[in-house]
């Protein structure tokens, strides 16, 4: 290994023969020295060398370091990123990063088309979208190609999961369809302008040729999945547009409708190579994996793979 001056983090996971999250996690503990070549993490040889004599001759004190090395290390390689969007996935993905990372994760809970136009103006690092074309039957990337166009970037799946209507106990109404919207004494409560859920309503309601001029409610608005919920639980609305899981949380029923895709999108750039590669690492493990499944109502099937990349 001496003959090498440093190594990447790849590297090293491949040397040692573990996942770069463990890499990370070690720097971020500061167990292994890293010096940056640009945005690129290295890890000098001798440093390499020396962590694992560390191990071979004294266990006990594998975990101990400087702390004024490991401050030094948080200080130059930590910075902050933005997440946007409101599932709880989100908040399980940006533990994940600050464990195996020194990225700091900032939240936004903008709907999927402001915060992609966010990105398009760099004011968010990791986009989540649930945007549904009516003309292709496919969700998200119609929409990044367009508002994204000079741009590079990566798109990949986050979860599935299930959208559809939210209705009362018992469904009084006996609601099942889209079309079943388009009923005077139904009223329904709207999602704001620029969220996933406002989109699949309209672009539902396009496929179907009904104005949102006879839709009763069509222009009160909440800006959450749990405050439309909410507003179906206690008796102010009939109906509202949300997913599976809100629906469970406040106790109301549910009639699915279609499965979506959740997904992330990450700008390819110099700066993100790094975080491209750790979000791709989290998604892939069984770890996060795991954790997402135990909470019901998610499909992860696809979790982690590419839907699309720019080159």
């Amino acid at each position: 290994m001496a003959k090498e001056l440093s190594y990447t983090i790849e590297e090293v996971s491949q040397l040692l023969k573990v996942s770069k999250l463990t890499i990370y996690d070690l720097v971020k503990k500061g167990e292994l020295t890293v010096f940056r070549v640009g945005r690129q993490m290295r890890i000098d040889a001798k440093d390499l060398n020396d962590y694992i004599q560390k191990h071979k001759t004294n266990q006990s004190t594998a975990s101990t370091f400087s702390t004024v090395e490991h401050s030094r290390i948080q200080t130059k390689g930590s910075h902050n990123i933005v997440i946007s969007g409101q599932d709880m996935v989100l908040d399980i993905l940006g533990k994940y990063i600050e464990k195996y990372s020194t990225y700091k994760t900032l939240r936004s809970y903008a709907g999927s088309l402001n915060s992609l136009i966010s990105m398009y103006n760099r004011e968010c690092d990791i986009v989540s979208l649930h945007m549904f074309d009516g003309d292709t039957g496919e969700y998200n990337l119609p929409y990044i190609k367009k508002i994204l166009v000079s741009y590079p970037y990566i798109l990949l799946n986050l979860v599935s999961r299930k959208a559809g209507l939210y209705v009362k106990k018992g469904n009084p109404l006996n609601i099942t369809s889209w079309t079943d919207l388009n009923q005077e004494h139904v009223k329904i409560i709207n999602r704001e302008k620029g969220s996933g859920a406002r989109i699949l309503l309209d672009e539902q309601l396009r496929i179907h040729n009904i104005s949102h001029k006879v839709i009763n409610g069509y222009e009160y608005e909440e800006t959450s999945h749990l405050s439309v919920a909410s507003a179906v639980s206690t008796g102010l609305v009939d109906v509202g547009v949300g997913i599976e899981k809100a629906a469970k949380i406040v106790g109301i029923d549910f009639i699915p409708l279609i499965t979506e895709r959740y997904d992330l999108v990450i700008l390819k750039t110099p700066e993100n190579e790094q975080l491209i590669s750790i979000v791709k690492e989290i998604l892939s493990s069984d770890t996060f994996q795991s954790e997402i499944n135990s909470l019901g109502d998610y499909d992860h099937a696809q979790t982690g793979s590419i839907i699309y990349e720019t080159f």
